[in-house]
C-alpha cells in the first residue's frame, strides 16, 4: 500500500495515519524496520520534522521502536499489543504488586474519607467502565475509576504517588483486561460507601491477587505478541 501524500492541515496526524496504515495493513510486520527519514518524509510529502514527531508519537505508544545507530522498527500492532510489550519488558507482576500496595490502601482510607461528592464520582465511573467493556476506551475508564478510589482517600502523599503512576496503571489495565475481561470493581464502590475499611481493602487487593497469581513465573521482551 503506498503512502499518501500528506494534506496541507493535520500534517503530523496525517503521517501517523499513514505509518499506523502501513503497520496495521501488514505491509510492515512486526519486527522489521521501517524506511529511514527521508524515505517517509518524500512518500509523504512532508518536512523530517514532521516524520520525527509522528514517529516520536508511535514510539510513545508502543508501536514503533527507535533504535540508535540502526533505525526504526515495528515493534506492535496496536497500542494495547505495545502497553502488552512494553509493560512485559518493565515487568507486570512488579507494577501489580506497587499497584496492589497503593490501591488497597486507598481504598481503605476512602472508606473511611469519602465524601458524597466522591461517592457519587464512583458511582458515575463505575457506570461507565461497565457500560465500556470491549470498548477501546474501556482502559482509561477503568484507570480513572482506581484513580478516583485513591482520590477519595483524601491522603495527598498517596494521591500523587499514584499521581505518578498514571501511564503505567493505564498499561497495566489495556493487559490484564484481555487476560481477564470480566473483573468488576461494584464491590469495592459499594465497600467504600458503607465505609467497611476492611472490606474496601479486601476488595482492592483480591482482585490483583488474581491477577498476578495467574502470570507465568517469569517474564521478559521475549513474550510473542
Amino acid at each position: 500500500m503506498p503512502l499518501a501524500p500528506a494534506r496541507p492541515a493535520g500534517l503530523v496526524d496525517h503521517a501517523i495515519d499513514q505509518l499506523r496504515k502501513s503497520i496495521t495493513s501488514g505491509e510492515w510486520p512486526v519486527g522489521t524496520r521501517i524506511p529511514t527519514e527521508p524515505g517517509l518524509a518524500a512518500a509523504l510529502g512532508v518536512g523530517r520534522n514532521t516524520v520525527r514527531e509522528a514517529v516520536r508519537a508511535l514510539a510513545h505508544s508502543g508501536i514503533l521502536e527507535v533504535r540508535r545507530g540502526d533505525g526504526t522498527y515495528v515493534r506492535a500492532t496496536s497500542e494495547i499489543s505495545g502497553a502488552l510489550s512494553r509493560m512485559y519488558g518493565s515487568k507486570l507482576r512488579e507494577v501489580l504488586q506497587v499497584r496492589r500496595c497503593l490501591e488497597v490502601e486507598g481504598a481503605r482510607l476512602a472508606a473511611l474519607a469519602r465524601t458524597d461528592d466522591d461517592l457519587a464520582e464512583l458511582q458515575d465511573l463505575l457506570a461507565r467502565r461497565d457500560a465500556l467493556h470491549g470498548d477501546a476506551e474501556f482502559s482509561r475508564a477503568d484507570a480513572d475509576l482506581h484513580f478516583a478510589v485513591v482520590r477519595a482517600s483524601h491522603n495527598e502523599v498517596l494521591i500523587e504517588l499514584y499521581r505518578g503512576l498514571t501511564e503505567t496503571v493505564t498499561d497495566s489495565v489495556a493487559i490484564t483486561s484481555t487476560m481477564d475481561p470480566h473483573v468488576g470493581h461494584t464491590e469495592l464502590v459499594e465497600a467504600i460507601a458503607d465505609g467497611d475499611a476492611e472490606r474496601a481493602g479486601h476488595e482492592a487487593g483480591s482482585f490483583l491477587d488474581e491477577l498476578i497469581g495467574g502470570l507465568p513465573e517469569t517474564t521478559g521482551p521475549h513474550l510473542s505478541i
